[in-house]
């Protein structure tokens, strides 16, 4: 049965990974109702970063710097990955009516299919083939308009991800597994025929056929500022991708089964004058709501826990439980 929607291919020539998220916020601000767009786009040496994440806990940032790499914060939570030419990425936009979790998914599934590998989605954000992840999504969404992107991992270097990645004993505990190279696969090491131009084609291919439509327009892009040199310039911005990062005069860290939270606290006169969240949670929303019922109040537990609570109305009522519990313990 024929979609309603009008499906569009974008594909990025450039590897520059502030172009390139300059063009997906470019795309995402501008959707329209009836289109969905597939955005293929790759990174060359380059560490992106979640929304909330602390770029020097996640990232190996000087070693990065010196060997030439490039530091990128994203718009959506989530964790910490390594992208160079081994491996493609991609950003379904569309409106909130379009935006098909599921079906965006199976885009995915199917094309690596196509290509002679059984994949499934597992864990909160992962897809795995053979037990091991090949692709990490994350999510964002403003009003109405909404995308989900993620990595894909062909060919890259296993060796670069460890050099840059800091991922911490707690993750790894998490997960079970001894290093970030053992929960990580290559395509290519299932599939030897694969290449990154192959699997682009299997994914318009899949695209088509799981939106049951035609790709009614193509748009190849290459470092063309235009529209997104504003955008451009946030990216590229220090501020953006690091930063200020005062002094803390006390840090509180915990990871939990949906993801960590390192909470810094400055004080001034008994009050909280300044408390910044840092998360590869998925849901950027909530820490930045954790940081605004905090922001100016009494540092106290009862007066912490107190605003905590108010954010029961807006989120799981369990999950704040945790948060609660985990700070109820602490000595504060």
């Amino acid at each position: 049965m024929p979609n309603n929607y009008s499906l569009k291919l974008v594909r990025s020539l450039s590897f520059n990974p502030w172009y390139n998220l300059a063009v997906e916020e470019e795309l995402f601000r501008n959707i329209k109702s009836d289109q969905v767009i597939l955005y293929l786009w790759q990174n060359e040496n380059t560490v992106v970063i979640g929304r909330n994440q602390n770029p020097w806990r996640e990232c190996r940032c000087k070693i990065l710097e010196e060997h030439g790499g490039k530091l990128a914060r994203r718009l959506s939570g989530g964790g910490a990955v390594y992208h160079d030419l081994g491996n493609l990425n991609f950003t379904f936009v569309a409106k909130e009516g379009a935006f098909n979790i599921k079906k965006q998914l199976e885009v995915i599934i199917e094309a690596v299919k196509l290509k002679g590998i059984d994949a499934e989605f597992s864990g909160r954000n992962d897809i795995v083939a053979q037990g091991k992840k090949f692709s990490g999504n994350a999510f964002y969404y403003d009003d109405d308009n909404c995308y989900h992107h993620g990595t894909l991992l062909v060919a890259s270097d296993m060796k670069k991800i460890q050099q840059y990645l800091q991922v911490s004993k707690e993750k790894i505990k998490s997960k079970g597994v001894n290093s970030v190279e053992s929960r990580v696969v290559n395509l290519n090491t299932i599939n030897p025929g694969l290449d990154i131009n192959n699997l682009s084609a299997a994914l318009e291919q899949s695209f088509q056929q799981v939106y049951h439509g035609t790709i009614s327009e193509t748009k190849v892009i290459d470092e063309d500022m235009g529209s997104v040199k504003k955008l451009y310039e946030k990216y590229s911005s220090w501020n953006w991708r690091y930063g200020e990062s005062p002094k803390f005069e006390m840090t509180l860290y915990h990871r939990f089964k949906w993801g960590d939270l390192d909470i810094n606290f400055n004080l001034k006169d008994g009050h909280i004058s300044k408390v910044t969240v840092f998360s590869d949670a998925i849901d950027c929303k909530l820490i930045k709501d954790i940081e605004e019922v905090l922001l100016g109040i009494e540092f106290s537990k009862k007066a912490i826990l107190m605003n905590l609570e108010n954010l029961k109305n807006r989120y799981d009522k369990n999950l704040i439980d945790e948060i609660k519990n985990w700070i109820d313990e602490k000595e504060i």
